[in-house]
């Protein structure tokens, strides 16, 4: 039954998806129960599949019978069970984050397709998560990427340009991933991870490998947007509807960054044994400029949402510095704070979509003004906040001391360097922020008087207690992220 549930996980929303236009047809108002009972199932059932995962080992699942490198393979080990573990409760989360909106978050009258693109977004997740060979990855990408483009789009007005934007750019990352694929292909005959890294070996000087790995990073760089390639990202953010965004900014470009990790280490670092450092060296050095340069941009804006979606932007390259220093320390930093950037960023823009349907606020002069007194968001907003700059108790606290431990172990000072130096940047915009949070001020807006509903308290103390909670924890979640790292070889590098 355990060698299942990576299938099962991933069958019951899509199942549910299929399923969504005919329930909702008649009673739309039969949508929202359906796909939170989907979402909260998988989610029960991710869990069950890491501790299966945690006591057994790592499942290898075959479909139809036909065993790799032949037929399709997914892989559930330790890093693939926890991050769909992830998804599965921040797409929980967001439903019920969506709920406590009203109409105004969520688009009134579109409830069956809002919510089949939801499940089917997420299925897309999973199966990118667990896929195990390089154009299945490619699939599902493709499904994450359709289901994101529909959800930016469907408000209207000017986020139909946005996801125009997003569109051309997605289709660029996927005409260059699977350019890459193809040459992959063409040098080693096998799409297959494992298989592609026995093969390898002797492999790394040919120029369809070399080509082939260049064009899949400007693919998954876009997706993930990588700066000097995110162009589409903050747009979309901004102009998305509130209720749609903590999904995306919380899970669809993480996904992107975790199957570029997964290529360049269970691929390319297992099948050369070691002897591929200046592959890691760009992808460190892309990590710090990107890292920077998007801190400072996030320093400038005025607008909430396009702060967040730079900070975002800034910790994508914060994850790449990690990897980039081909050591246990870096990379289990890197996917350590993964976790927490997804958590982190999901936060973000729950607190600004509450702030722009129940306040009408949207940047930080507004937000000066509103005279905001809601303890729970006043809270969480601290909470989330200190994750981001890096402060203890926070997780993120932790994943940037590691990615910082892991450049020092590594004797990449200027890694280092821009690890501290993107903190100091992300207190600046954060400090902003706080201070137009907590000032007094009697002018201006009129302040929402209502009651929170129960739906967002509840969010956001889930938010509070997973920033924190993963902080406190933070050992134990970055042993169970490496156990899958045995077989890579970097323990003595």
């Amino acid at each position: 039954m355990t060698d299942h549930l990576p299938a099962l996980v991933f069958l019951v929303p899509l199942a549910t998806a299929i399923s969504m236009p005919v329930a909702g047809h008649r009673r739309p108002g039969l949508c929202r129960p359906l796909a939170l009972v989907a979402l909260c199932s998988m989610t029960l059932l991710s869990a069950a599949s890491l501790w299966a995962v945690c006591d057994l080992g790592e499942v290898r699942y075959s479909f139809s019978g036909w065993l790799p490198p032949i037929g399709i393979e997914w892989v559930a080990d330790t890093v693939t069970a926890t991050m769909v573990l992830v998804v599965g409760a921040l797409g929980v989360l967001c439903l019920v984050y969506a709920r406590g909106l009203g109409d105004a978050g969520l688009i009134r009258g579109r409830a069956v397709p809002y919510y089949t693109i939801v499940l089917l977004l997420v299925s897309g997740l999973v199966g990118a998560i667990y896929a195990g060979d390089l154009f299945n990855v490619f699939v599902f990408l493709e499904v994450v990427s359709l289901s994101a483009y529909a959800l930016v789009a469907v408000q209207g007005g000017r986020a139909l340009v946005s996801a125009f934007r997003y569109l051309i750019m997605g289709a660029l990352g996927t005409a260059f991933y699977l350019l890459g694929v193809g040459y992959f292909y063409a040098a080693t005959g096998a799409l297959n991870i494992a298989d592609i890294s026995q093969r390898l070996p002797g492999l790394l000087e040919s120029k369809a490998v070399m080509g082939g790995l260049i064009f899949m990073f400007i693919g998954l760089a876009i997706k993930m947007a990588l700066m000097p390639l995110h162009g589409w990202l903050p747009d979309a953010y901004a102009d998305a509807p509130p209720s749609t965004v903590p999904l995306l900014a919380g899970l669809v470009t993480k996904i992107a960054l975790l199957v570029w990790v997964r290529i360049l280490y269970w691929a390319i670092l297992e099948g050369t044994g070691g002897e591929s450092f200046s592959i890691f060296t760009l992808v460190s050095s892309f990590g710090i400029v990107a890292s920077i340069a998007a801190a400072c941009v996030a320093l400038g804006q005025r607008d909430l949402r396009r702060m967040f979606a730079y900070g975002g932007i800034s910790h994508v390259g914060l994850v790449m510095i990690g990897v980039g220093q081909a050591n246990v320390t870096g990379l289990g930093g890197s996917l350590y704070y993964l976790l927490n950037d997804a958590v982190m960023q999901c936060g973000l823009f729950v607190l600004a979509g509450i702030l722009a349907v129940r306040y009408g606020v949207s940047s930080l002069d507004e937000l000066g003004r509103a005279r905001v007194r809601n303890p729970w968001l006043i809270v969480t907003f601290v909470a989330v906040g200190l994750g981001m700059v890096g402060l203890p108790p926070t997780g993120g606290f932790f994943g940037k001391l590691r990615i910082l431990l892991g450049a020092l172990e590594a004797d990449n000072t200027v890694a280092a360097a821009a690890v501290v130096v993107t903190t100091l940047i992300t207190l600046g915009y954060f400090a902003q922020v706080f201070e137009k949070l907590v000032r007094s001020g009697s002018e201006g807006l009129e302040r929402d008087r209502a009651e929170t509903p129960w739906t967002l308290r509840a969010c956001m103390a889930a938010l509070v207690a997973a920033v924190i909670g993963l902080g406190i924890w933070n050992d134990q979640v970055v042993r169970l992220l490496v156990d899958a790292t045995g077989s890579l070889g970097i323990w003595s590098l």
